[in-house]
C-alpha cells in the first residue's frame, strides 16, 4: 500500500456477505493534477478463487487496479455453498450494476467481469451466455489463471465448447502465467485457440498462479497473501493493467 491508497471500504452485498470496495488513490477530491480522480470511474468486479471468502487474497491486485482509475470490488464467495456459490456470484455481479455509484463508480464506462483461478471460469461463462440478461452483462470479461473445459455453476455450459460454437458477444481477455503448476497455461490456451473471436488480449507473464495477482501462496497462513517477488511484482502489475485496459483506461 502507498501513502496515497486507502483502506477499502467493507459493505454488504447481501445479508452476511461482504464485499470490499477499492477507490482509486486521493479520495472523492483525488490527488493534485488527477483528472479522473474524483469519478466516475469504470468499474471492475474481482472474483476470487475456490477457497471460501478469500476476497483478502486479491487485495493486492484490486489496490494495483484502482491505481489506474478504476473503481474495484472484490465480493466474498462460498464455493462451499449448496448451490457452489452460483447465487453469491450473481448477487455479487447485480450489487456491482445497482451500486457502484454509491462510490463513485459508472458501469456505463464499462464493468468489467474478472475472476482468478475456478472464478475465471465463471467470469467467461456469465459474461457470454446468451441468458445473462442485458442489464447484467458486463462490458467485458477478464479470466485469470483458470481453466475452461467444465461446466460453469452459474450457468451450466462449459465455456471452451460454448464459445467454439458462437462468438463473444463482449470482449474477452486472458490472463495465465508460464509457470504455473496448479492450473496449466495450455488451459487458457485452449479456449484461445477455440474462440472463434479472438481475445482482445492474451496476457502469458513468466510468473505462477498466485504471481499474476500479485501475491503468493503462504503455507504457514494456508493462504495466498502479498508478495514483493520481482516475477509476481512484474506479473500483477501487468494484470492490473489489463483490467484497466479491459475497462476502457488506456
Amino acid at each position: 500500500m502507498t501513502s496515497a491508497d486507502a483502506p477499502p471500504i467493507t459493505v454488504e452485498y447481501l445479508p452476511g456477505r461482504l464485499l470490499d470496495v477499492h477507490r482509486p488513490p486521493g479520495g472523492p477530491a483525488g490527488p493534485p493534477g488527477g483528472a479522473d480522480a474524483a469519478g466516475p470511474w469504470p468499474v471492475v468486479l474481482l472474483w476470487h478463487g475456490k477457497g471460501p471468502d478469500e476476497r483478502r487474497e486479491l487485495a493486492p491486485l484490486a489496490r494495483e487496479t484502482a491505481r489506474h482509475g478504476v473503481l474495484v470490488l472484490v465480493p466474498d464467495w462460498r464455493s462451499d455453498a449448496p448451490d457452489g456459490g452460483r447465487d453469491h456470484l450473481l448477487a455479487s455481479l447485480r450489487h456491482a450494476r445497482r451500486h457502484a455509484a454509491d462510490h463513485g463508480g459508472d458501469p456505463g464506462l464499462g464493468l468489467v467481469l474478472a475472476g482468478w483461478s475456478v472464478a475465471g471460469r465463471e467470469a467467461i461463462a456469465v459474461a457470454t451466455h446468451p441468458g445473462t440478461p442485458d442489464d447484467l452483462r458486463p462490458t467485458a470479461a477478464v479470466g485469470i489463471a483458470s481453466s475452461y473445459a467444465r461446466p460453469s455453476i452459474t450457468t451450466g455450459e462449459a465455456p471452451l465448447l460454448a464459445l467454439a460454437d458462437r462468438p463473444s458477444p463482449v470482449p474477452l481477455f486472458l490472463v495465465h502465467g508460464t509457470r504455473d503448476d496448479l492450473v496449466p497455461a495450455d488451459l487458457s490456451r485452449a479456449l484461445d485457440t477455440a474462440l472463434l473471436t479472438p481475445a482482445a488480449e492474451f496476457l502469458q507473464p513468466d510468473s505462477d498462479h498466485a504471481g499474476v495477482v500479485l501475491a503468493e501462496f503462504d503455507p504457514a497462513a494456508g493462504r495466498c497473501v502479498a508478495t514483493t517477488a520481482p516475477h509476481a511484482v512484474l506479473a500483477g502489475r501487468a494484470t492490473a493493467a489489463l483490467l484497466a485496459r479491459a475497462a476502457g483506461r488506456r
